[in-house]
């Protein structure tokens, strides 16, 4: 897992909605409808948290045809385990340098540096 990717897990879970929305599905899964009904939220909003979660790798969701003919959007969750600490950041920053090519910075030894600040000009206006 890189930075961005823990950035991305923890953002899914760092929200009030979307921890609602695991503790509904952590028995079993269930198809948009009713999920919304069950969080008193709309479908639109809850899309949008599910697809946060989708990407962050917490929930999976599988469209199915009812016995009606009629398409429903179920979604369970992924098994997943949390687990925060400085390794995990470590790890994750390892990982990003591990995979990004380094960026060329002039001076090979491929630390960036920041812009040189603009200095004020003393000599203007001064008087002797």
């Amino acid at each position: 897992m890189n930075s961005e990717e823990l950035l991305a897990l923890l953002s899914a879970v760092g929200h009030a909605q979307r921890l609602r929305v695991i503790g509904e599905l952590a028995d079993g899964r269930l198809y948009v409808s009713e999920l919304a009904r069950r969080l008193e939220m709309s479908r639109p909003l809850l899309y949008m948290h599910l697809d946060r979660l989708e990407k962050a790798g917490l929930v999976a969701g599988r469209l199915e045809l009812s016995e009606d003919g009629k398409a429903l959007k179920y979604f369970e969750l992924t098994p997943f385990e949390l687990k925060l600490n400085v390794a995990t950041v470590l790890a994750a920053l390892q990982e990003d340098r591990t995979a990004a090519p380094p960026q060329a910075t002039g001076d090979g030894d491929g630390a960036a540096e920041p812009p040189a600040a603009k200095k004020p000009n003393t000599t203007r206006g001064t008087r002797t």
